[in-house]
């Protein structure tokens, strides 16, 4: 990879940019961010003086040296010194890249790309934020924000805890993850929104999971219950059992 197109991956990794971003920034496509990076395209010199203006850099640096090394590999140096205090960096996964995720989940570079945060209260462990749309999981709005922990082993699930579940089905979802007692080969994720029906999913299809440690919701988007609504509610729920009871007989 010549230097110019090493340095414009590693400055916009540096600030944390995923490419589409870095691409707003220059006023250009996303697809030409990935081909410079690529080394399948040279970048314009009028874009390399942006960056240099972003930077605070001269076309001589960018030209000619590896910041890379100058800086001592700044991303390894962040992610050192983030640990060191205790607090977990956490990539954020929002809804527009969560179709990109289940091909990405396992690429270092791809994680390295999502924009990362860190809460206070969070120490050590592997965290990952996801943004989740819908009601299933009402009262947890649409736009909120999961923050799960990972969970390496089957074993190591709390049944019925609430999970970002990434599966090569289903995509990412959050539900209520349940263990199948007689069947360990499948889960059944459940909404606490009753309106929406339980299902099953086969543990060899989940490729992830994340157990809910941290919601993050705007004021202005938390549901408010009213009677009616939970009257409703209940309202399903007995047709629910009434319909439950007559399969049984």
């Amino acid at each position: 990879m010549s230097i110019a197109n090493k340095n414009m991956k590693y400055l916009r990794k540096l600030r944390g940019w995923t490419q589409e971003e870095f691409a707003q920034k220059l006023r250009i496509k996303r697809s030409l961010v990935g081909a410079y990076e690529e080394e399948r395209a040279d970048p314009r010199i009028d874009i390399l003086e942006a960056v240099c203006d972003m930077f605070k850099l001269t076309l001589d640096d960018i030209l000619r040296k590896d910041l890379s090394e100058d800086s001592g590999n700044y991303l390894t140096k962040r992610r050192a010194m983030k640990l060191a205090a205790g607090r977990a960096d956490i990539p954020f996964v929002p809804v527009k890249a969560a179709a990109g995720y289940l091909a990405g989940y396992g690429d270092p570079d791809f994680i390295d790309e999502l924009n990362t945060f860190t809460l206070p209260f969070l120490s050590g462990g592997n965290y990952r934020a996801f943004e989740i749309v819908g009601d299933s999981m009402l009262p947890t709005p649409s736009g909120s924000v999961i923050v799960g922990e990972k969970i390496d082993k089957m074993d190591d699930l709390k049944n019925n805890a609430a999970c970002i579940v990434v599966s090569r089905n289903e995509g990412v979802v959050y539900k209520r993850v349940q263990k199948n007692t007689r069947n360990q080969a499948k889960l059944t994720l459940i909404s606490d929104n009753p309106v929406f029906q339980p299902y099953t999913v086969s543990a060899e299809d989940v490729l992830e999971m994340w157990e809910a440690q941290v919601v993050i919701s705007k004021t202005s988007s938390m549901q408010r219950w009213n009677v009616n609504q939970l009257a409703n509610i209940v309202t399903d729920l007995q047709q629910q059992v009434s319909s439950l009871k007559k399969k049984v007989n």
